[in-house]
């Protein structure tokens, strides 16, 4: 039994034995396969690592690391004289590039210090510090710091646009391509370099980029003369530009600054008396100072450089092909240098007479007015100066203007008028007030030879934003008279046969249902020529022109030759010639259509910069301006002569004739031509001339198309300021004249034909001597004699034709007027009389033989207002045939 027990005991054991060996068996089995598992699983997830980070590397942006510099900086505008005047800058570019040789050593170490202590030992990431920045975020200490070296920030602000990822996967891809780029970029670029692109690239708070533009915004001074406290200051910045500000955050900057300061000293980069020197330093009251001045002395862009910002960016898309977006980043953020033509000082000039307030007899102000209600049954309603003058007509102010005396004048009439507008439960959600003194004025000056505006300026008053109305070159007001010239006179001279004198009948004159009419109250004058066109500014002579010579289609040919560019389908009409067009013209393109003229004929297009360079110091826009030849030589000098003479006091030939229009701006001591311009209901007034060096146009009015009465200043002050504006510009200048070429002849002619003179006829007029010498095109000189004055018999008494009742006779010059005029005018006082009402048969015996009439054998008694005859006929005798 025992040897039985002991058996069955043995056959347990052996069967748990067997048990555990096959447990253990497998469980070593189950452990071999997890192990193999866990490694192949290791294997596999390394290799998904691995291939995760080289893809993401091998993704990494394909840039040329030899070029991570800055790559959005100011762009920088210079006039003429190689002044800045301008720097073009948007949220992002404000930036000047450095040398590393002037940056001070303070200023560096600041930022290595602080930023990256190991930044001259690693190799562009520094393990030590990402370690310590992963060990934060795992124990969540938030002062551990950062793992980025200033390697991986300029990579970062200059290849990742600065890192603003917003996944976090994002970032991580991010991150493990910046370390990649950072050590490839420290192989192949200087740690000055590299440093000193940082220093370029970083954000410094209120649109600064880079510590050269800090320096200037917060010390007034450059960046190499910085002190300690000040390069601390810096440094203390870029961490959170907003809550580290040195003007908006100083406490959270100063206090930084202390951190950097011990940081420098800890590193021995400064001694502890330098420290405690840099804290004592009282920095942040001349920040003050500095921003103080900075806002007292900020302005928007002048009305030039507006037109310049327009002028580059139409450049860049028709050149180099950009689209809107690429032209506007490019201007403001391609750190540009442009070239402009403006002359400081001729634009000084013009601004001081422009806003001269003794150069007008009126100041008053036009509104802009916005109101935005909420009414009590929650509806909305919005208001304007619009509404304003409606409530002025229904309160029966029939004299309201939209004008006000005053600034206090127009903000009491809105009080009134919100006073009427608001009932019981209305809440005002918006209200704007905007006053423009008025009448405005505009102002463009130019070189004609060049094309170069030298000036302008687009309104009287103060300028409160950039990019606003340029009256100069962006509205467009009708030009009056001055486009007689371009449209009327120019084409007549220049192709179509016509003279100087040639010459138009000044009477009553109706185009189908339009009567034209003269700007003179002296009447109707009769024969005028062009030349009496453009002196005295006859409308009639000037429509008449154009429709019996030029034909508004060639007048429209004209002007856009002339380098308008406003005009429409709508302008092929007779009052084309007096500036009677649809749309208007720009103050700037009715400049160089003049400036044509001044420079004898050839067109050039109106520039505002010479060259643009780009960031490198490249020529990016060589801008040589657009030429092409208008009008002959010969046609330029003849239009410049004739409007040089309306500069002169002159009168009409004439026994009342109109005046000269423009001696009112005749400069002292140098010749000039020009023309103005005054719209029928005195809405614009213009004058457009130039001088032997720069041609130059005015415009004045006010902005919503009221009369310049006198109580809005009149229609006549314009001149007086081209003429100040221009005598101040010309100073010292020798005056060259305006030569006569090769191609202009004189002869002399009768002004009331534009023939040649028929001495003791011609000379006789009437009112004086009507022969003159006028400038012609060669082989334009007439060949025809005056057909226009005529001599006759007259009865001495009378002054009329004679009958056989007067007794003594003599001869007198009459005018022979065009078939069919009727009206009367100043040629139609001197017209061939009647016969003589004097003499009569109840006053004369006529002897035999006196005269061939039917019966010379004996005297004859005829009955009054009886006309003899020729014997066998009806036809009457004229006295004068025997002359």
């Amino acid at each position: 039994m025992n040897y039985g027990k002991q058996a069955t005991e043995r056959k347990i054991k052996s069967a748990n034995s067997k048990a555990r060996k096959y447990t253990t068996k497998v469980f070593l089995a189950f452990l071999k396969s997890l192990f193999i598992l866990c490694l192949f699983g290791s294997i596999v997830a390394a290799s998904v690592l691995l291939g995760m980070v080289k893809g993401i590397i091998d993704n990494a942006p394909d840039v040329d690391i030899s070029t991570i510099v800055p790559n959005e900086y100011a762009t920088t505008v210079y006039d003429s004289a190689g002044n800045v005047t301008e720097t073009l800058v948007t949220a992002g570019s404000n930036r000047e590039e450095a040398t590393y040789e002037e940056l001070p050593k303070n200023l560096v170490n600041a930022f290595v210090s602080y930023e990256d202590s190991r930044f001259w030992e690693h190799n562009g990431i520094d393990l030590r510090s990402i370690m310590r920045a992963v060990r934060g975020v795992l124990t969540g200490d938030s002062t551990a710091g950062g793992g980025s070296t200033i390697t991986q920030q300029l990579i970062k602000n200059s290849v990742f646009g600065g890192g603003m990822e917003k996944s976090f996967g994002e970032r991580l891809e991010r991150k493990f391509q910046e370390w990649f780029l950072a050590i490839k970029l420290d192989g192949v670029m200087s740690k000055e370099q590299i440093i000193t692109n940082y220093l370029n690239t970083i954000n410094l708070g209120n649109n600064t980029l880079g510590v050269k533009v800090a320096a200037k915004r917060y010390f007034n001074k450059d960046v190499s003369e910085l002190t300690l406290s000040e390069c601390a200051v810096l440094a203390g910045i870029t961490q959170n530009p907003s809550k580290f500000n040195p003007i908006s955050g100083q406490k959270n900057n100063a206090d930084k600054q202390k951190v950097i300061l011990q940081y420098m000293h800890d590193q021995g980069y400064i001694t502890k008396e330098e420290e405690d020197q840099a804290l004592a330093d009282d920095v942040y009251s001349r920040i003050q100072n500095v921003d103080t001045v900075t806002k007292e002395t900020a302005s928007p862009y002048s009305y030039f450089t507006d037109k310049l910002v327009e002028e580059v960016i139409t450049s860049m898309k028709e050149r180099l092909g950009y689209t809107d977006t690429q032209a506007h980043n490019m201007l403001y953020s391609g750190g540009l240098s442009i070239y402009t033509t403006q002359d400081p000082g001729i634009q000084t000039i013009v601004d001081e007479e422009i806003n001269n307030p003794e150069n007008y007899t009126a100041a008053r102000y036009s509104i802009e007015y916005r109101l935005s209600v909420t009414h009590k049954d929650g509806t909305t309603t919005h208001y304007s100066e619009e509404n304003v003058k409606r409530y002025h007509k229904e309160m029966g102010d029939n004299g309201y203007d939209g004008l006000y005396n005053n600034e206090e004048a127009a903000e009491a009439d809105i009080q009134g008028y919100k006073s009427y507008q608001l009932k019981e439960g209305d809440t005002i959600i918006g209200e704007s007030l905007h006053k423009t003194l008025q009448p405005q004025a505009s102002f463009v000056i130019m070189d004609q030879k060049t094309g170069e505006v030298k000036a302008i300026n687009g309104g009287r008053g103060q300028k409160l934003a950039s990019l606003t109305l340029n009256r100069a070159s962006n509205t467009y007001r009708q030009p009056g008279s001055t486009f007689k010239i371009l449209t009327a006179f120019s084409p007549a001279l220049d192709t179509c046969g016509a003279t100087l004198g040639t010459v138009y009948y000044d009477s009553v004159y109706t185009i189908g249902n339009k009567t034209f009419s003269n700007w003179y109250s002296s009447g109707y004058q009769g024969y005028s020529s062009i030349r009496d066109g453009i002196i005295y500014s006859m409308n009639i002579v000037a429509v008449r022109c154009l429709v019996e010579t030029v034909k508004p289609q060639l007048g429209v040919e004209y002007a856009r030759n002339f380098g308008i560019t406003s005009l429409t389908d709508t302008d092929y009409n007779p009052a084309l010639a007096l500036g009677g067009i649809t749309k208007g013209v720009s103050n700037l393109e009715l400049t160089g259509a003049f400036a044509t003229i001044a420079n004898g004929g050839v067109y050039t297009k109106p520039i505002f910069f010479t060259k643009i360079l780009d960031h490198d110091g490249k020529v990016l826009i060589d801008n040589t301006p657009e030429t092409h030849r208008v009008l002959k030589d010969s046609t330029a000098f003849l239009l410049t002569d004739a409007m040089a003479a309306s500069m002169e006091s002159s009168r009409k030939f004439s026994s009342s004739g109109p005046s000269s229009t423009s001696p009112a701006a005749k400069i002292p001591g140098m010749s000039a031509a020009g023309k103005s311009g005054t719209t029928s209901a005195n809405n614009d007034i213009w004058f457009v001339g130039y001088t032997p060096y720069y041609t130059a146009g005015i415009w004045a009015g006010c902005d919503d198309n009221q009369k310049l009465t006198k109580q809005n200043g009149g229609a006549s002050f314009h001149k007086a300021i081209w003429r100040k504006i221009m005598t101040r510009i010309h100073e010292g200048k020798p005056d060259p004249g305006f030569p006569m070429p090769d191609s202009v002849e004189t002869a002399q002619i009768c002004r009331k034909s534009g023939k040649l003179a028929v001495t003791g006829v011609c000379t006789e007029d009437p009112r004086g001597n009507a022969v003159y010498t006028e400038y012609f095109a060669k082989g334009t000189v007439p060949t025809d004699v005056c057909n226009n004055h005529v001599r006759a018999t007259v009865c001495s008494v009378s002054h009329q034709l004679p009958t056989p009742y007067c007794p003594e006779r003599t001869t007198a010059v009459f005018m022979v007027l065009p078939n069919g005029e009727t009206g009367q005018t100043d040629d139609s006082k001197y017209a061939m009389p009647g016969y003589c009402t004097i003499h009569s048969a109840n006053s004369i015996t006529i002897p035999p033989g006196s005269y061939p009439y039917e019966d010379e054998t004996s005297p004859q008694q005829y009955a009054p207002g009886y006309i003899p005859q020729n014997p066998g006929t009806t036809k009457p005798i004229y006295p004068w045939e025997d002359y």
